[in-house]
Order: C-alpha cells, then structure tokens, then sequence
C-alpha cells in the first residue's frame, strides 16, 4: 500500500464543522459529565486563550463563561488590553486578578534574581531578562539554556546559565502558571464552573505546559489542534484581527520572547508541518520541500520532537499519546473535540499498567479493569481495548516496549 505524499494541505480544516464539533463537546462535557454550570478561562490576549474563551462563549453562553485577566510585573503591555478586547467581542463577564503581590510574597521575583546573580552578579534593578535555546538547524543542539539580559542602559548581554541557576529560575516562573491556576479555581469553585485549558496540539504534545499550572484544568478544547487550525478556526469564530496577527510570545520573563527562542525548534508554522510529518512518518525530504530547511535539518527537528514527546509522556498532566499517535499518524489531521480531564487519570493507569515489567496476566487485568471505564472505552473503542487485553494475555512482545502495544491497536478496527 502506497503512502501518500506528505502535505501542508492535512491541516486545512472545515473550520465550521470542527467549532460545531468542539462547541458541542464543551456542552457535553461541562454540563454534563462534569456537572458543572460554566467555564472559566483565563484571558491572555493570545490567540489560545481567546480562542478557548469564543468557544466557550458560543457553547454555553456568554453569561455562563467568566473571563480572568491576570497580569504581573513581567506581562506584555498589550496582554490585558487585548485580553479585555476579546471579552467584549463576546460579550464575556471578566475581572482582573493582579498576581504580581502573590508572586511577590511567595518570593517568585526574588529567587529569579538570585539565580542571575549565581552567573551574573552585578544584575540588578532596572535590568532585564529573558531564556534562550540554541537554534537546532545548524547541528544538534546541546541541552543549554541561555541568559540574555539587557542593563538600564539598554545594552544586552548573553551567558551560558549553570545547572543550578537554570533550574531555579525555572522553579520560580513556575509560580506564575501555578499562582493563575489557583486564582482560576478559586473562581470556579465560587461559581460552579469548570476551568477550561488553552493549550494547543504542538504545546500540549511536546509538554509546553506548567505541571500544577496551566497544564491543569477540567477540560481542553483545543489540544487536538495544530496552532495552524487553531489560527484558522480564530477568523472563523470572530476572534479579534489584533489578537490574530499578534506573533506568539511566551510573555513569561521581562525581555519579550518567542516561543522558538524558549522552547520549540522553530516557528509555529513550520513546527506544524514537522510534528505533522513526524506524526505521519513522512521521510525528511518531503517535509523540507515545504518548509525551506534541508532534510537534515527536518531530521534534527525530529529528533528533539521526540525528545521532548518523551519527557512530556511522564507527566500527570498530559493525557498519554502512544495512542492517540499512532492511530492519529494515519489520518492527516484529528478534528475531534478533545477530551476531558478526568478521562485522562484513566488513560495514564491504563498506559502504567501496560508498559511497566510484570507478568503478563497482570497487565491484562488492568485492561480488562479498564474496559468498564465509559471514558476510556469511548475514547478508545472497546473493540481495540479488547484487543490489547488479548495481546497482553497473549504475553507476545514481552511489554517490555510500549510501541508494541501501539502497533496492536493500530491493527484494531
């Protein structure tokens, strides 16, 4: 059987149908399974967020969504703005819940200066910051990060961070995300509403995400899209032109930064295009034509995507994609809804149970445990579960490597 050739075209979408299809799960799994009356989300003024927020909006109400905006000393001049935009585009009830006196007290701001100064010394007040990566297209980048600062005086400087300074000035932005969250909880537990997330495919596979932060929420509508079709479905929806053309930042350290320069291999459009053709197991060459990078350089993207696919498979709060990857490589883009949270608690004592050394009966018990779950037999199948139950009884493969288990539901019907 002849594959096909590899295409940007996989992810165009019908952006009418598939904001049908996510507006009626966020009615499904809201009001439904969750039980809950709304949705919470916190507004950014990136086009996630405010496309999470629209689409909230047009599945449950504009009165049953409640909108946060929640700057800090190091956020965008714009983000609050823009934020505010689209909470008045859609008609969004919304408060500003100013975290920067939390971070404060919990010693966010002043930790991360004690790590500069671990590598930089004279930083001080007046200065400013931001990490980096080293670009990945000139040859396989090491695992270092960057500290580029900018004085008073606006000249900048860059220095390889220690271990250790590293480390904490990630440990302390990290309150950022988490601090959000628990305003964002606060919230929805006053109201009865469930906290929605904004995290798009290419952030929520390669684990672009806080653990406690804005990795955690009650359900995603938007994990299942590539950034490309969630800029897509944004004109669709109404999403504001500003917020649409406003380039994605990690408005997280107090020097602008892009994505790329923080974390991802490349823009998001061109990061697409390689998680698409990675996903689809397209070779390097294919996707270079589209792209303007060498297929070496594709390798190298594919590489580091795997890379970060597996530290992001060991966290809690990301469903697991041995699944969803292989059945997914085959069909060009996935237009489903997503999937709630509460679903993916059973996905990861699923995955546990089936890549761990044991006898193989054990493993097939879980499964078989796993079959009177409604999430996972919906999401999944109960065919194709029963099917890995038998593999696993079967003991073939030894479950020794979790692909095997993948290749077994990719034969299920």
């Amino acid at each position: 059987m002849n594959r096909p050739k590899f295409s940007p075209d996989a992810l165009k979408l019908d952006a009418e149908a598939v904001s049908s299809k996510i507006e009626e799960s966020i009615r499904s799994q809201v009001l439904g399974e969750l039980r809950r009356r709304g949705a919470v989300v916190g507004l950014s003024g990136g086009i996630d967020s405010s496309v999470v927020g629209a689409l909230c909006a047009r599945a449950l109400g504009k009165e049953k969504v409640f909108g946060i905006f929640m700057p800090e000393r190091h956020s965008s001049d714009d983000a609050l703005r823009l934020g505010a935009e689209l909470a008045t585009a859609f008609g969004i009830p919304a408060a500003t819940e100013d975290i920067a006196p939390a971070l404060a007290a919990l010693g966010c701001y002043e930790r991360q200066h004690e790590a500069i100064r671990m590598v930089l010394p004279e930083f001080g007040d007046g200065w400013r910051f931001k990490l980096t990566i080293p670009s990945i297209l000139d040859s396989d980048r090491l695992n270092v990060t960057y500290l580029t600062v900018q004085t008073p005086s606006g000249e900048s400087r860059r220095v390889r961070l220690s271990h250790q300074a590293y480390l904490q000035i990630v440990a302390a932005t990290n309150f950022k995300q988490r601090v959000r969250t628990m305003s964002a909880y606060y919230h929805a537990d006053r109201l009865n509403f469930a906290v929605a997330g904004t995290p798009n495919r290419l952030e929520y596979d390669q684990g672009f995400f806080v653990k406690g932060g804005d990795g955690l929420a009650d359900f995603k509508p938007i994990a299942h899209l590539y950034k490309t079709q969630v800029y897509a479905l944004a004109a669709h929806i109404g999403v504001p032109e500003e917020i649409r053309k406003r380039p994605p930042t990690t408005d997280t350290f107090s020097l602008p930064q892009g994505q790329d320069e923080f974390y991802f291999a490349l823009p998001y459009d061109k990061m697409d295009l390689c998680l698409l053709g990675f996903n689809q197991e397209a070779p390097a060459e294919e996707v270079a034509e589209h792209i303007g990078l060498t297929a070496d350089q594709v390798r190298r993207i594919y590489r580091d995507i795997e890379a970060k696919r597996r530290v992001a498979n060991t966290s809690t709060a990301r469903r697991c994609s041995l699944w969803s990857d292989q059945r997914e490589a085959t069909a060009g883009h996935d237009t489903g809804p997503g999937i709630p949270i509460a679903e993916a608690k059973v996905h990861r004592r699923f995955a546990r149970a089936i890549v761990v050394l044991s006898p193989p009966d054990r493993p097939a018990f879980a499964v078989r445990s796993a079959l009177s779950a409604r999430p996972m037999s919906t999401f999944f199948g109960t065919s194709s579960l029963r099917a890995v139950a038998s593999f696993c009884a079967s003991g073939e493969g030894s479950l020794r490597r979790a692909h095997s288990i993948g290749s077994a539901i990719s034969a299920c019907p």
